[in-house]
């Protein structure tokens, strides 16, 4: 048994925000349809690494989830996204604000026909304000959250990260608020709209930015790879050329490392008592650390900090997460089969529970590989079917 299993989702989201969201309710159990466009499919399809043509990020992405290929800008494809929306409890899209109403499918006429549907409606801006119908992505997130603003090295450009960073955990957020709304329905009978613009989950993990601007004017700058609430918290090269990376976010943490490195005086200083005072000191602290840590191999300076009980860990390429022995005792990783690539080894669900856990059943599928079964559920026969897809309003 698995968490969700008496749950339908339809997933109408295109790329990684939305897709994300049902990916992780997918992996729980949740029937997910996936909607593609019958001709172009989702983009994710084309992104990042692929083998014989076959996209790796789509595999993962859209894995436990029924590929279903439907123009939904036709009748005929509104008319079945309509018949899903009645048998379903999640529709998730990620349309531009105005577009559902435009094909007739808006949140208030899909509660009509089912009211206990959640209509889950993930954009970069939201649905309403000056910049609510303008192309949304997670990099403009990372830009108009702060969070460029505030990475990389203090005399260096503003930095995005290398990956769909704002996206994942606007995914996180979505997740979490479709099974708010659906406690909510237990407890009401009926379904409700979500509305969740990219611009703001991130904008929660960036820490009060704006509580200590609004109350002390404070901008936060960029810091590099220290903290601007503890030191030392930095990388640091070892004798051998290989990098690790330490946290002294604990107070007793911090006392370790400095007396470990050769400074226990550092320690009976009044500043030392609290992170804010240590960051008025860091470059003290950092060469202190540095120093010690450059006159010695990677090996030897883990098993000193193991040693006293503090935190160090190395700074990992993924051929080292690959034969890391800690995921491998947590399984993070696993090997699924996959129908056109023979296997695609993907990270595993997020996390392990002891009565309902997750599984990865199959990786995303084909263009259009389950559409006949999902219409056929519908009710459409065989020969409508056929019709549809000479039409071209399904694949």
């Amino acid at each position: 048994m698995t968490s969700l299993d008496d749950l339908r989702v339809i997933d109408a989201a295109t790329l990684f925000a939305g897709p994300s969201a049902a990916m992780m309710l997918a992996d729980f159990g949740a029937d997910v349809i996936k909607i593609e466009h019958p001709r172009r499919g989702d983009p994710s399809r084309g992104h990042g690494a692929s083998v014989d043509g076959v996209g790796l990020w789509w595999k993962t992405l859209s894995r436990n989830k029924r590929a279903a290929a439907v123009d939904l800008s036709q009748a005929e494809g509104q008319d079945i996204l309509r018949r899903l929306a009645e048998r379903s409890d999640v529709l998730i899209e990620n349309f531009r604000p105005g577009t559902l109403e435009r094909w007739n499918l808006a949140p208030e006429d899909l509660l009509e026909l089912n009211p206990r549907l959640i209509v889950a409606r993930m954009t970069g801006f939201g649905q309403f304000g000056p910049m609510a119908k303008q192309p949304g992505f997670g990099t403009l997130a990372e830009a108009m959250s702060g969070f460029a603003a505030m990475t990389g090295e203090p005399d260096g450009p503003p930095t995005l990260p290398p990956l769909a960073l704002a996206d994942g955990i606007a995914g996180l957020a979505m997740s979490y608020a479709i099974m708010v709304a659906l406690r909510a329905r237990e407890q009401t009978g009926r379904g409700q709209v979500v509305d969740m613009a990219i611009i703001e989950p991130i904008l929660g993990l960036l820490g009060p930015q704006m509580s200590a601007y609004k109350a002390l004017g404070i901008v936060p700058r960029r810091t590099g790879n220290r903290s601007t609430s503890n030191a030392p918290r930095n990388t640091y090269r070892t004798r051998d050329g290989r990098w690790l990376a330490i946290s002294t976010s604990a107070q007793p943490i911090a006392e370790r490392v400095v007396t470990l490195v050769g400074r226990p005086d550092l320690v009976e200083q009044p500043w030392f008592a609290s992170g804010h005072g240590r960051v008025q000191h860091v470059d003290e602290l950092d060469e202190a650390v540095a120093s010690w840590i450059a006159e010695r191999d990677a090996d030897e300076v883990i098993a000193r900090f193991e040693e006293v009980q503090a935190a160090v860990a190395p700074i990992y390429d993924v051929s080292d997460i690959a034969r890391d022995a800690q995921y491998a005792a947590l399984d993070t990783f696993v090997d699924v089969p996959d129908e056109e690539i023979g296997q695609v080894t993907m990270q595993n669900v997020l996390f392990r529970m002891s009565e309902t856990p997750g599984e990865i059943r199959w990786p995303g599928r084909p263009l259009g590989r389950d559409t006949d079964e999902v219409l056929a559920e519908l009710g459409y026969d065989g020969e409508l079917i056929a019709a549809l897809r000479e039409d071209g309003v399904i694949a």
